[in-house]
């Protein structure tokens, strides 16, 4: 049997929509709808098996509590980590999260805006990426709350959480050269995004300030989307020609490729060659030896961004924007 509409329940029980939607959000005490009509409504919706449609509900109340979380790559463990931690903190507070992953595609983002826009969301969490600016804008102008994370675009007005990428990737160049390494090489990323631009900018002053000639045949860019033998191909290639004794790789995931490499060449962590290697993943603890890490402070992110979010769906008007920057934590694994 086909469920009934809100309208087929009107024409069945002899009374308007709007009665049977004030019975159906519970207000139908309020607006003085009696007891005999609520029970002959109540009777209609059990027997029909009628299930209140969100969007539908959200178009009558003016709010779905969804709130649309847009992130580069729910494989990704960071981002995945953090996708629980945000929906957890969210749920906590009455509202569900809906989430999808970019692939650092800007037709898709928009896609996403478009998708997260129909389903009448109450406000964005984006870790976004540049070519949305535009995107994102009309919705900030729309009066949607939204919320930057780990990525930031300076163009945008609107709130930002983020750990301090800079001072971590510094602190890993300088706990280095402590050591006396003097070979020191960085596996990153192409993208021209902020936090990881500013993982190479430590790099190279950690290096100046240490009077470490900076080598740009030590710094490996790997192109984001290309296939991982192609990334193993080219850390092997690194790894051979030069005489590197440290390394700090960008990502969790240029590492996993990178220790793939040594397991290949039979490279040895130790004495002679470190490895730090940036956002946590159980393989660098399960590792013998232990991979040393940059651990970005998930927890705070994620409470950051729900307590701005929170803040400024309950305003009615534009909150001032914050720019929060935590600092992330060097953790050496012997």
């Amino acid at each position: 049997m086909k469920s009934l509409s809100i309208k087929d329940i009107a024409t069945k029980a002899n009374v308007s929509i709007t009665t049977v939607s004030f019975i159906i959000n519970g207000k139908a005490k309020e607006k003085s709808i009696s007891e005999a009509v609520i029970d002959k409504v109540q009777k209609i919706i059990e027997e029909s098996g009628y299930k209140p449609n969100q969007i539908a509900r959200s178009l009558r109340t003016g709010n779905s509590n969804i709130i649309g979380l847009i992130i580069e790559d729910i494989s990704n463990s960071f981002f995945s980590r953090i996708a629980r931690l945000i929906e957890d903190k969210a749920y906590k507070k009455g509202y569900k999260i809906i989430y999808s992953s970019t692939e650092n595609s800007v037709d898709k983002a928009k896609e996403l805006i478009n998708m997260f826009k129909s389903r009448k969301v109450d406000a964005y969490i984006i870790s976004p990426i540049k070519g949305i600016e535009e995107d994102i804008q009309m919705l900030i102008n729309d009066g949607n709350p939204v919320i930057f994370f780990d990525r930031n675009l300076p163009e945008i007005s609107t709130s930002y959480v983020g750990a301090d990428h800079f001072n971590a990737s510094y602190q890993s160049i300088e706990s280095f050269i402590n050591q006396g390494k003097k070979n020191i090489a960085l596996v990153t990323t192409d993208i021209n995004v902020p936090q990881i631009t500013e993982r190479y900018d430590g790099y190279r002053k950690a290096l100046e300030d240490h009077n470490i000639p900076y080598n740009d045949d030590l710094v490996l860019k790997i192109h984001f989307n290309q296939e991982e033998d192609e990334t193993i191909g080219q850390i092997k290639e690194l790894f051979n020609d030069k005489n590197i004794d440290a390394v700090l790789f960008a990502t969790n995931y240029l590492a996993i490729s990178g220790l793939k490499v040594l397991k290949k060449i039979n490279k040895k962590i130790g004495a002679d060659f470190s490895v730090i290697a940036y956002d946590d993943h159980e393989a660098f603890e399960l590792h013998t030896p232990g991979i040393s890490t940059v651990q970005q402070p998930l927890e705070e992110i994620a409470e950051n961004v729900i307590m701005l979010i929170l803040k400024q769906l309950s305003s009615k008007t534009k909150l001032e924007d914050q720019q929060i920057i935590i600092p992330a934590k060097l953790i050496i694994r012997e």
